[in-house]
């Protein structure tokens, strides 16, 4: 993409806010920043999805709308988290690529620079990688655990570390727009879409304010959305582990009736019976929690319920 190629294109940011009262102002002051040094060659849309905010933030994008009409605001009929929240901006942007930026300020601003030269190299895909993150000791084991737990289960379609801050061409976030799915894992569709990609590694910063809404159950639930979502590998271990215990009860079967045939059957196992009675029990209703999952997912997908409701648009008229 050459110099003239480049002049007034325009680049959406798309970002969600759920309380997040101490940071929009902020948030807003640095993007500014770097429109400024990206001025010769793009212009630029904010579109912030307000999570239906219980605190001032909704009255503080308003603020920021009225001083810089380059930020709209879509708030939503409540809160229906990040994955959604990026979606109904991707709907609604109009950039020949955008940006998905928090707005709690982890994700640095300053790295939508490089994610731009990239861009301008032609790929379609910039994904940013944390490579090093903040939080509690038991968050960034979860962290870890999960990633590389969906990496080797989509046999590396989702890159370890992989953050939703990225800019995605317009010819790949108009395709994932088409996606019908309601429990939207954005880092997997963007993966699985394919396009040229590459990943750009960033420290994650402290939040600038207030408290993380990443709360560990929170994280946990979009965890299991991920992998249910896009691996078939907890069924296939469902049948794998069906397979090996028939063989293990096969087996002890075959010894127990050439013991009874021979020597007889002392029966002084009581306990060793009880516990492996309850062991299968413990693996039967993990196989059908597992299952449960997927049948979750498949009845949410039935229903056919949006993804997110809108209950007011301000900017896009």
């Amino acid at each position: 993409m050459n110099k003239s190629e480049r002049h007034h294109t325009l680049i959406s940011i798309i970002s969600s806010a759920y309380n997040e009262e101490n940071c929009v102002d902020e948030l807003a002051r640095r993007l500014q920043i770097l429109f400024e040094k990206e001025s010769d060659h793009y212009d630029f849309e904010v579109i912030i999805a307000d999570n239906c905010s219980s605190d001032s933030t909704f009255d503080k994008l308003l603020a920021i709308r009225k001083k810089d009409p380059r930020f709209r605001i879509l708030r939503m009929s409540r809160n229906f988290k990040c994955d959604s929240s990026f979606s109904a901006g991707l709907a609604h942007a109009s950039g020949d690529a955008a940006v998905m930026i928090y707005s709690d300020l982890e994700d640095p601003v300053e790295v939508i620079h490089e994610f731009l030269r990239k861009w301008e190299e032609g790929y379609q895909n910039v994904y940013g990688v944390v490579r090093k993150r903040r939080g509690s000791f038991l968050r960034r084991i979860n962290s870890k655990i999960f990633y590389w737990m969906i990496n080797k289960m989509t046999d590396g379609v989702i890159p370890k570390y992989v953050s939703d801050f990225r800019l995605v061409d317009r010819a790949l976030y108009e395709e994932v727009n088409k996606f019908p799915e309601k429990n939207r894992f954005l880092r997997g569709l963007f993966a699985w879409a394919g396009f040229k990609s590459i990943g750009v590694e960033f420290d994650r910063q402290k939040r600038f304010a207030g408290a993380s809404k990443a709360y560990n159950l929170a994280v946990l639930k979009l965890a299991s959305i991920g992998i249910v979502a896009f691996s078939y590998f907890p069924l296939r271990m469902i049948t794998l582990i069906g397979v090996v215990l028939s063989a293990i009860s096969f087996l002890a079967l075959l010894i127990l009736s050439y013991k009874f045939t021979f020597y007889g059957v002392p029966f002084h196992g009581f306990g060793t019976i009880i516990c492996l009675m309850l062991l299968l029990f413990g693996f039967l209703f993990i196989i059908l929690g597992v299952i449960g999952e997927y049948i979750a997912m498949i009845f949410d997908e039935v229903k056919a319920r949006p993804s997110y409701i809108i209950a007011e648009k301000i900017g896009f008229e």
